[in-house]
């Protein structure tokens, strides 16, 4: 840990000198902003026990905006290094809410947040190495290197212990989608996400995948009622109704599809295929005005992302 602490140290050193050099340039209207700027030379210093004590009091009284930066900058810096994790993240949050497009704002939290992962999970696997949590995070590890029977011979022997153990199915049920490619047998992954169903009857990213594998094999009214359920389970799930308007106009239910093709244009006006399975839905339900007004606002959606209208099977349309 304490070279963890080191290296960002070094890492971020050349931020926080910047702006000591630019902080100390204006003249201090104000007391709290004379002892940020203290604060911020300390840092620099690497005297962070003096510095994070200070800045954290000082931080909510900050009015100029550039100082609140490099403020919010040395805070995340000490914070991390002094293992205050709760302080960081605050810092972080901030900065992102603050200069959401700032490339150093950016590149920092990639490499904070990535450095909190990595330490929460080594307390994981001190704190709890034999729980299926901990078990879960070394079986994500293997997917991540594409070793699908090590990750799924760790989920297997979870389910072993505690059969009805949440998300495990669904892991599973991943992993065996991803060992079978787009033309391998998909049942023992089929039978997995139907099994995460009768554990978590709530759980609607199953119930989109078993839409999926129904779309995928062309049984249409099947993948409907799996979409259906996931957009009623879960409100928020944009790409459950272009799947269930999709699945439906493919049926050939075109007055059906209309209502979650409209959610779905509402939900993400910027997608152009949204737009353009709804003017499907209402050209042949005789809504001709609908269907040109649709149909311009793909092609806008899709001018706004650099890129060429398409339809459903990904080629150029007119």
């Amino acid at each position: 840990m304490h070279s963890n602490r080191s290296s960002l140290l070094l890492l971020f050193a050349y931020p926080v000198a910047f702006a000591s050099a630019q902080t100390a340039a204006k003249p201090a209207g104000a007391d709290s902003s004379a002892s940020t700027q203290h604060a911020i030379e300390l840092v620099e210093q690497g005297r962070c026990k003096e510095a994070l004590p200070m800045l954290e009091h000082l931080m909510p009284h900050l009015a100029d905006k550039q100082l609140r930066y490099h403020a919010a900058m040395a805070e995340a810096r000490c914070a991390m290094a002094l293992d205050r994790e709760p302080t960081a993240i605050t810092a972080l949050l901030q900065l992102k809410r603050e200069f959401p497009d700032d490339p150093e704002v950016l590149y920092i939290t990639v490499h904070y947040f990535s450095e909190l992962a990595s330490r929460t999970s080594q307390q994981l696997a001190a704190k709890a190495p034999a729980s299926s949590q901990a078990r879960m995070l070394e079986a994500e590890a293997f997917e991540s290197r594409g070793a699908w029977d090590e990750a799924a011979g760790i989920y297997k022997a979870i389910l072993e212990q505690n059969p009805s153990a949440p998300r495990i199915h669904y892991r599973l049920g991943q992993v065996l989608l991803s060992k079978a490619g787009e033309i391998g047998p998909v049942d023992d992954a089929r039978a997995e996400f139907q099994r995460e169903l009768q554990v978590d009857p709530r759980n609607a990213s199953a119930e989109f995948i078993l839409g999926e594998l129904a779309r995928r094999a062309g049984q249409w009214d099947e993948a409907a009622q799996h979409f259906s359920r996931a957009s009623t389970l879960d409100v928020g799930f944009s790409e459950a109704y272009l799947a269930l308007g999709i699945s439906l106009t493919s049926a050939r239910k075109f007055a059906e599809a209309v209502r979650p093709l409209e959610t779905y244009v509402r939900m993400q006006p910027e997608d152009p295929s949204g737009h353009y399975q709804l003017a499907i839905a209402y050209e042949r339900t005789g809504n001709k005005e609908g269907a040109a007004r649709q149909i311009t606002l793909r092609d806008q959606a899709a001018a706004a992302q650099g890129q060429k209208a398409t339809g459903p099977d990904g080629r150029p349309v007119r």
